[in-house]
């Protein structure tokens, strides 16, 4: 195969260091008055054929894009950043201290009705589950954590969690009333759908905008 020309490494550049679609208008400003740019572009495109990336024209526009035969093999899974409220956060951390609990307990130790927003935001990141429910009447249904909770913020077990004093030293606890012993969480790590304790107070651990 024949080197390509100036006018064609020209062009190729330029499809590749533009951020955007680049016209053929646009193209021909960077090319000598007498050249074919149609002419040019099938010539692109013949030196590109079967390679993994290949010149596209779309909505009238050129730019390099990836063949579409390769596109399955090339799926590439980004993780999202998203900033939690300070409902959701007090939520998760009423759910690691004092699982098995249901949402009338929630909003109980909250002191504000929760949103179904919020409990939806932690099941679809993975952090809560559902643990069955309360043999009570009603049956609610019941809230602890999950093992991807753990993986995530680098505990072994739940007993590793912070205690008040490391969490009010860190600024993410209020004068809001004390939460049971750490050891007892032990206790509640028994089989899903076991009736569990539930807590009676509440604390929270992060700031942002409520649900």
């Amino acid at each position: 195969m024949s080197a390509p020309s100036d006018n064609l490494r020209v062009i190729e550049a330029l499809l590749f260091a533009s951020p955007q679609p680049v016209s053929e208008e646009e193209i021909a400003t960077r090319l000598p008055e007498d050249r074919d740019v149609a002419a040019l572009l099938v010539e692109l495109c013949e030196h590109y054929a079967g390679r993994g990336v290949e010149p596209v024209k779309v909505a009238g526009k050129w730019s390099f894009r990836t063949a579409e035969d390769l596109g399955s093999r090339l799926k590439i899974r980004v993780q999202r950043t998203r900033k939690m409220s300070r409902a959701a956060l007090e939520t998760l951390a009423i759910i690691a201290y004092h699982q098995p609990v249901t949402r009338a307990e929630i909003e109980e130790i909250r002191g504000v009705g929760l949103s179904r927003g919020t409990l939806d935001l932690l099941l679809e990141i993975g952090w809560v589950r559902p643990s069955g429910r309360r043999r009570v009447p009603g049956r609610p249904l019941q809230w602890r954590t999950s093992q991807h909770f753990l993986e995530h913020f680098g505990l072994d077990a739940l007993d590793d969690l912070p205690g008040r004093d490391e969490m009010k030293a860190a600024g993410l606890l209020d004068a809001r009333p004390d939460l049971p012993p750490i050891g007892r969480l032990r206790d509640h790590l028994d089989p899903d759908g076991e009736e569990g304790g539930s807590g009676e107070n509440g604390d929270s651990d992060g700031d942002g905008d409520d649900v």
